[in-house]
């Protein structure tokens, strides 16, 4: 069974990999990545890559397979929208599971991501809050088990 983890891109490394890092010690490690790549980030997009497998590497899963959504412009909802509901209604057809990440990306992005993840109902919709801002930008294991919390929408709902 395949496991997807859909995102999108921040300048801040941080706010794409510390989510990811959270679900896979949570036990949620995926096979396959969709990024959403916003115009004016592609120099950001082979770090965030680089740290994403390396992430799910760690945790003792293959390499996985990343697929990237590139923009040519913010406000292409259409296309945020589908980057979103494409690997969701593929996980249902194929028995896999889902997890979509609201914590990256300008709010209007995490919107349309929250949205899509529970009306065509992904396994998990992820929001990583962190509740002491001192810790903004630090890299996961960095960061305070207690200032912490993966939140699954699907379960608050």
């Amino acid at each position: 069974m395949d496991r997807a983890w859909v995102t999108s891109m921040s300048p801040n490394v941080e706010a794409v990999a510390n989510p990811l890092a959270a679900a896979c010690e949570s036990g949620y490690v995926p096979d396959e990545i969709y990024i959403l790549g916003n115009p004016g980030l592609s120099s950001y997009l082979d770090s965030v890559t680089s740290v994403l497998e390396r992430i799910v590497v760690e945790y003792g899963s293959k390499t996985p397979e990343i697929t990237v959504t590139n923009l040519d412009n913010e406000t292409e909802f259409g296309r945020i929208v589908e980057h979103y509901r494409t690997p969701v209604l593929s996980a249902h057809e194929t028995d896999g599971t889902v997890a979509v990440d609201v914590t990256p990306g300008r709010k209007f992005m995490s919107a349309i991501a929250f949205q899509a993840g529970i009306q065509y109902d992904a396994d998990h919709v992820f929001y990583l809050y962190l509740s002491e801002g001192q810790f903004y930008g630090r890299i996961f294991p960095d960061v305070p088990n207690q200032a912490l919390d993966l939140i699954d929408f699907q379960v608050v709902f």
